[in-house]
């Protein structure tokens, strides 16, 4: 066995989940990250993905996979940056356990994240949302489904990926109770209204 493999193994199971206890969307995209890399490296090697060692990720192969998602799969910037974040974690938390490979990942943690332009966020008016919720006709199913979609999303927030995966055990009936959101811990649980506020959870009105 190589020593990227239990690296790996140790750094989403001890180090993500229980010492940083971070939530399950990070996890998550760290752990796309890190197979679209060891996919990539193993196409570029020849060498099979359980095969890969931590001498194989080098930094010129990690700078042509930030290139290649970019250039053939069409991520934008910030999505290399984040791929970046997770493969800067992982090598982090390498270094204290394979000194023997402390110049490789010395040079992977140089390389920098791209910089590109934050696109300025705007937020609906009063006026605008009130338009939008009432534009569905609530006199009929479709009408109705559709005026509590956008209900939920003026009022919590939520990303329209965690509003399609919201589950009937998501839903806590009751005076101001919140929708739970897949993948988020309760006590991270936040409300956030249209205009960005800090609430992550809050109660939808019927």
């Amino acid at each position: 066995m190589t020593a990227l493999a239990p690296t790996l193994q140790a750094f989403f199971t001890e180090r993500l989940s229980r010492q940083l206890d971070a939530s399950p969307h990070t996890i998550d995209s760290y752990r796309h990250a890190w197979r679209l890399l060891l996919r990539f490296a193993s196409q570029r090697t020849g060498i099979k993905p359980a095969d890969l060692d931590i001498s194989s990720i080098t930094a010129p192969l990690i700078s042509d996979f930030l290139d290649d998602l970019e250039d053939r799969r069409k991520s934008t910037p910030a999505t290399r940056n984040v791929r970046l974040a997770a493969i800067h974690s992982l090598f982090t938390f390498a270094a204290p356990l394979h000194p023997e490979h402390a110049h490789l990942i010395a040079q992977v943690l140089a390389i920098p994240a791209k910089r590109h332009d934050t696109p300025l966020i705007s937020y609906l008016t009063d006026d605008e949302i009130t338009a939008l919720l009432t534009a569905p006709d609530r006199g009929n199913w479709t009408g109705r489904r559709d005026h509590l979609m956008l209900l939920i999303l003026a009022t919590t927030g939520l990303r329209v990926s965690e509003l399609t995966a919201l589950t009937n055990a998501d839903v806590q009936l009751g005076v101001g109770a919140p929708p739970r959101l897949p993948g988020q811990r309760p006590e991270r649980a936040e409300h956030s209204d249209a205009r960005g506020g800090r609430h992550r959870t809050g109660g939808v009105a019927a």
